[in-house]
């Protein structure tokens, strides 16, 4: 009878500890289910105060200011964001001590996609003199391409001027560009350059 006792006692013991195995393991999965169906869309990296430089083969392509830039990283398609706006030099080599230069209010980059945009009173000066103004652009770098269909006003180095109604499409060195429904203010030497 002392022996059947003990035999009991170690069986509740072996029960319990396994009960509280089964418990602990099944509140695991329970947990990593609920985190797993949470949201994922919130930055992973916040950098205040940004000043960031890119290179290529020790060239310096790009120089970025941004009051704050977030990183979101932790979702399918990848994006930076600077809410609070941005300025960018871009260099060209043909002309590396002349930079040109983008501001805007905001601005969102897919890195993977190599997309961007920007938007709130964007202007772009080309390293050319070129200045462009309008409320958004893209550029899909893929493609070389920058585009936007808003009212884009232009105004050469020479203080004529051109507007894009219903916005442009270009090269990204801005090396060629088309305007559509456009209107301008050309100055009388410029048109007597291209009559020759």
């Amino acid at each position: 009878m002392n022996f059947s006792k003990k035999i009991s006692y170690k069986n509740i013991a072996c029960l319990f500890s396994c009960a509280i195995f089964f418990i602990l393991t099944s509140c695991e999965e329970d947990l990593t289910k609920r985190n797993g169906s949470q949201s994922k869309n919130f930055p992973s990296q916040i950098i205040n105060n940004a000043n960031i430089i890119q290179r290529d083969s020790g060239f310096v392509t790009l120089k970025a200011k941004a009051p704050i830039i977030e990183k979101y990283e932790l979702i399918d398609s990848p994006y930076v964001i600077a809410r609070k706006g941005i300025d960018i030099e871009f260099f060209d080599k043909k002309k590396p001590k002349v930079p040109g230069r983008i501001t805007a209010k905001y601005a969102r980059i897919f890195e993977y996609k190599k997309f961007y945009e920007a938007k709130g009173d964007v202007r772009i000066k080309t390293n050319e003199g070129q200045r462009f103004a309008m409320q958004s652009i893209y550029w899909d770098q893929r493609k070389n391409r920058i585009y936007t269909k808003d009212t884009v006003y232009v105004t050469m180095e020479d203080g004529s001027t051109l507007v894009g109604a219903n916005g442009m499409t270009a090269k990204d060195d801005f090396s060629e560009y088309t305007f559509y429904n456009n209107s301008g203010d050309f100055s009388s030497k410029r048109i007597s350059e291209n009559k020759k």
